[in-house]
């Protein structure tokens, strides 16, 4: 039998509810012989602000050091390449996804509440605008009092168009 999916891009950030996506994707990409890549999308720089000035991070400072953590992580899965993608995540996901002919989109989708107002809901955004299949990886030790999240929840895939399947 052959793996269903031979070209899968995980995406992944710094936390743990990353992890367990990406378990999950290396866990899928072992049925067979596709292609597993780490993806990690950097943010371009904000402003900061403090009182009459601000200043902006140097880009190519916060790039070398995502680019340097996406290899460390890329080395830990055998056969896994790095992609490092530049921009507003959600949108970079879903073009990253067509322009590589990925068949399966694997990530995360916990984030705490602070972050999630903050940065909008990148789980969702790929979701419903993804042009292949995206499974969703709930974190284990998610909480009721981390969110709506229960414990005992299964990942879930939700495929393209948004229509669920497990």
């Amino acid at each position: 039998m052959s793996a269903p999916y031979e070209n899968i891009a995980c995406f992944i950030d710094r936390d743990e509810a990353s992890m367990a996506a990406l378990a999950e994707a290396q866990r899928l990409s072992e049925l067979g012989t596709g292609r597993l890549r780490l993806v990690h999308v950097a943010p371009d720089p904000i402003l900061m602000s403090t009182g009459p000035y601000g200043f902006v991070a140097a880009s190519e400072d916060v790039y070398r050091g995502a680019e340097q953590w996406l290899r460390e992580q890329a080395a830990e899965v055998p056969g896994a390449q790095p992609v490092l993608l530049r921009g507003y995540p959600p949108a970079a996901a879903c073009d990253y996804a067509a322009e590589a002919g990925c068949d399966l989109i694997v990530l995360a989708a916990y984030r705490g509440v602070v972050r999630r107002v903050m940065l909008g809901g990148f789980a969702a955004y790929v979701a419903y605008r993804a042009p292949c299949p995206v499974l969703v990886v709930r974190p284990k030790e998610a909480t009721p009092a981390d969110g709506e999240l229960r414990p005992d929840e299964a990942p879930v895939s939700v495929g393209q168009g948004g229509g669920a399947r497990g």
